[in-house]
């Protein structure tokens, strides 16, 4: 990648305002580097992760970002919003990202690094994984969350999520019951809160959690 530092090949003497702008642009990523800025989970800023050679922008989905090991994020385009095919990063979904990965808060300087300024797309393969999903139940009073009654997953496939959270919705409305089903991201660090949907019915689940809080 040291072609995107090199002079344009102008004659000896003073810099010409492109190269001037090359130059002031290293320097600024030779700073970020030296002294990256820390990123904190739940500050809602993007983060600057290594993908193979490359670093990338990526975006921490709120409420799965405080895991000490593995967070999930979203690929975000460097020249996000003003980019027309931005579309070729946030099709990757929402992916796994283990901390280590992790420079700091996301500076533009850091663009010169990205599979963008190189002009490449994203490989296929990221060595990234999928993020995992949920469904939380609960009560919705006048729309905002309420009582939690259960916690399902983690869904390895968003679909399956998708289908389940439709199942027991439909359930919880002929019951008359008050609760809702939502789809979220499986959140990291708290796995023993979560019934496994793949080896339970997630119907008598349900059931069996509206009936307790019935009986409460």
């Amino acid at each position: 990648m040291t072609r995107l530092f090199r002079r344009c090949g102008h004659a000896p003497g003073a810099l010409s305002i492109e190269d001037q702008a090359v130059v002031d642009a290293f320097r600024a990523l030779l700073t970020a580097r030296k002294n990256p800025q820390p990123w904190m989970p739940g500050s809602g800023h993007d983060i600057a992760i290594r993908v193979g050679p490359f670093v990338e922008r990526a975006h921490p989905i709120p409420g799965d970002d405080h895991g000490p090991d593995v967070i999930s994020v979203t690929l975000v385009h460097p020249d996000t919003p003003h980019v027309p095919y931005a579309d070729r990063y946030t099709s990757k979904g929402w992916l796994r990202c283990e901390t280590s990965t992790i420079l700091g808060t996301w500076n533009p300087a850091y663009r010169m690094l990205t599979h963008a300024a190189a002009g490449l797309d994203l490989p296929d393969d990221i060595a990234m994984p999928q993020a995992h999903y949920a469904i939380h139940i609960a009560r919705y009073p006048h729309g905002e969350f309420g009582q939690l009654l259960l916690r399902i997953g983690p869904y390895t496939q968003c679909h399956h999520t998708e289908r389940d959270a439709d199942r027991l919705n439909a359930l919880l409305e002929r019951g008359n019951t008050g609760a809702v089903a939502k789809t979220t991201l499986f959140v990291v660090s708290d796995h023993e809160s979560y019934a496994d949907p793949y080896t339970t019915d997630v119907a008598a689940l349900t059931a069996a959690a509206i009936a307790r809080e019935a009986s409460v």
